[in-house]
């Protein structure tokens, strides 16, 4: 059967461009409907008497400006539905505070334009496979934080399921996969060089402590990664440093500094300073406390908890004017010291 696509051979216009422009008024009033299949790229090619890769070129750009999709052995299909919300699928790992900050950087930088839904994985590899088992060609792009253990069979897993998102949808945030090539989009960070970085920018208050305690508890995914690069720091710089797994209250010292990787408002932060009170240590000057992740109520804790942190606004900005720009890459997040009362 004959479609409803004309082109114009007399025409200086590009047949490509042609092609855009007539699908698209076909999609717009209504000739086409949601879910109809365009025809085929040989069909098309052979009824208008052009090359197939003239039609391919045409179905990509529709494809890109979200007119069209595509099902592997079924051929190009409408997507459009009106003037849609673009549908994103934000799956995240867990939803802490400083996660909490970037999603509403995301999302107000996205405005009317996007409809977001949100799951978390809480680092469970068969909970993410089963989300994009089920979401797969139903939204228009996904944005993922893939933080699972760093075990070779659980990062294959995570890698072969991200492969099956096609790399104009998909935007990484908080981690770079090396292993996970292609055009996607990231906004990550670099957990050795970037705690390495942070430390330096406070380079001149830690000279001031006689040594930095690490206290490193079970649970960070990142911790080998964040290890290295605190040790090169302090072998750079000539710091007295040790890593602890507990707090260990006789280990407390005055004029000594700690740094708490994973302290949130956690249980070692809070033991920390209930062991530095009760020895009469004042925080800020005669020891020192830094966490890690910027929260709102840094702001408040301790009046004013120094930390050191990526900024998840901008991760959450950055992500959401890639979609909306249409222009994918990949961008390493700014990662600072925020100097408080604390240290």
């Amino acid at each position: 059967m004959k479609s409803k696509i004309e082109i114009d051979v007399n025409s200086k216009e590009p047949i490509y461009k042609q092609l855009v422009k007539n699908i698209q008024y076909l999609i717009e009033n209504g000739i086409y409907k949601k879910g109809d299949y365009v025809p085929s790229l040989n069909d098309l090619s052979f009824e208008l008497h052009i090359s197939k890769e003239t039609v391919k070129k045409a179905y990509s750009i529709l494809r890109e400006k979200m007119f069209l999709e595509s099902t592997q052995g079924k051929g190009y299909y409408i997507s459009f539905v009106g003037n849609h919300k673009m549908r994103i699928l934000l799956i995240l790992d867990r939803l802490g505070s400083y996660k909490q900050a970037m999603y509403n950087a995301f999302s107000d930088t996205l405005g009317v334009y996007a409809e977001i839904t949100i799951r978390l994985h809480n680092q469970d590899i068969s909970t993410f496979e089963d989300f994009l088992e089920d979401s797969l060609d139903h939204f228009d792009y996904y944005v993922i934080t893939s933080h699972f253990p760093l075990v070779p069979d659980i990062q294959k897993r995570a890698l072969n399921t991200l492969k099956r998102i096609p790399n104009r949808k998909l935007i990484l945030l908080d981690t770079l996969l090396p292993k996970l090539s292609g055009n996607f989009g990231a906004v990550y960070q670099d957990y050795q060089q970037d705690i390495y970085n942070g430390l330096h920018q406070g380079l001149t208050v830690l000279k001031k402590y006689q040594k930095l305690n690490v206290i490193s508890m079970s649970g960070s995914l990142y911790a080998p990664y964040l290890h290295t690069g605190i040790k090169k720091f302090c072998a750079d710089y000539d710091i007295t440093y040790e890593i602890h797994n507990e707090v260990n209250p006789s280990k407390i010292n005055k004029n000594e500094a700690f740094l708490i990787l994973n302290g949130q408002l956690d249980s070692e932060l809070i033991e920390l300073v209930e062991a530095a009170k009760s020895r009469g240590y004042s925080i800020g000057s005669e020891i020192g406390i830094i966490s890690y992740n910027e929260s709102p109520i840094n702001e408040i804790i301790l009046n004013g908890l120094t930390v050191l942190s990526t900024d998840f606004e901008q991760m959450g900005k950055l992500a959401a004017q890639m979609i909306l720009g249409k222009s994918f890459s990949k961008i390493k997040c700014d990662f600072r010291l925020v100097r408080r009362n604390s240290f």
